[in-house]
């Protein structure tokens, strides 16, 4: 059986998370010290004992998360499950940067800097109540993108994430996207509510984020992955350090294309999906897109276990 190690990105956030595998595991809770190092500032009280407001800022969660997601690594590999039990590597959008750190390609502190880098500048790429991000469920692509340009009018509004058949996120402008979610009623999606979101990721106007982003990712190493990583904007795997920093350049303004990284990963004898880090998201989506997929939620100490436990029987 071929499996993929899969990370998620923002809206898996939760106070608390992580605590057991860094209370169970030291190796887990030298990655919360190696990120709260790196950023100068105790992010785990935050992410144990914090706020969620506080912790869902972008600029906070984007390193939080990924925190959570390389503690759940390291508990594995405390339990004998290395990263070359999987195939691929892939993360929905920030969780890219996990998945390229759980494969060796990013060190942990640097990472985390990067985050909370692209965090902040995502958060300062357009003005707040300009930009707004919505869900259309029922619809898929092709009617979603014609939804979209109908509503556009001059304004930005664009496929965001392709998350699986029966879901498509849509942003851009705040105006754009409340007709859009109005027309994709309209022509009969089952449910296009708008998100609680502070600025409309993966979309054009992210474009100045994207700037930053190429500028400091020229300040870090990036190392050749340890296996693949199945990346966002184009939906097949890659290796090649170059290649990854400008592909992690072109995913801020470009579509999260998760359902067809999913059927890559199929097509490519993937049929196990085990979902690294917090909440459970990724494992849904992945079950809509390919309902014989088996998947595995690796958030917690016992998680973890059982797990492990999984690969020895």
């Amino acid at each position: 059986m071929s499996r993929a190690f899969i990370f998620p990105g923002q809206g898996a956030q939760s106070i608390g998370m992580g605590r057991d595998l860094a209370e169970a595991y030291p190796e887990a809770r030298a990655v919360f010290d190696e990120v709260d190092n790196a950023l100068g500032e105790k992010l785990s009280s935050l992410i144990w004992e914090g706020d969620i407001e506080t912790l869902t800022l972008t600029a906070n969660a984007q390193p939080a998360l990924m925190a959570t997601s390389i503690a759940a690594m390291r508990a594995l590999q405390a339990e004998g499950v290395g990263i070359d039990a999987a195939a691929y590597v892939a993360g929905h959008s920030l969780g890219e940067y996990s998945a390229l750190t759980a494969a060796g390609a990013f060190t942990v502190a640097d990472a985390a800097r990067l985050l909370r880098a692209r965090g902040k500048a995502m958060q300062e790429a357009v003005a707040p109540g300009d930009g707004a991000m919505a869900a259309i469920l029922g619809l898929d692509l092709a009617d979603v993108r014609q939804v979209a340009h109908d509503a556009a009018m001059g304004a930005v509004v664009t496929a965001a994430n392709d998350n699986d058949p029966a879901q498509v996120v849509i942003s851009g402008h705040v105006h754009g996207v409340e007709r859009a979610v109005a027309l994709a009623k309209e022509r009969g999606a089952k449910r296009a509510v708008m998100l609680p979101v502070s600025a409309p990721f993966h979309c054009s106007l992210m474009q100045p984020a994207a700037r930053e982003m190429a500028e400091a990712l020229n300040h870090v190493t990036i190392n050749a992955p340890a296996v693949p990583l199945v990346a966002n904007v184009v939906a097949e795997a890659v290796d090649d350090p170059t290649t990854i920093r400008s592909l992690l350049v072109d995913q801020i303004c470009g579509t999260v294309r998760w359902r067809e990284s999913v059927q890559w990963m199929v097509a490519h004898g993937v049929s196990e999906f085990w979902e690294i880090g917090a909440g459970k998201a990724l494992s849904g989506m992945v079950r809509r897109i390919h309902k014989e997929a088996a998947t595995v939620t690796v958030g917690s100490a016992g998680d973890v276990r059982s797990a492990a436990a999984s690969l020895s029987s």
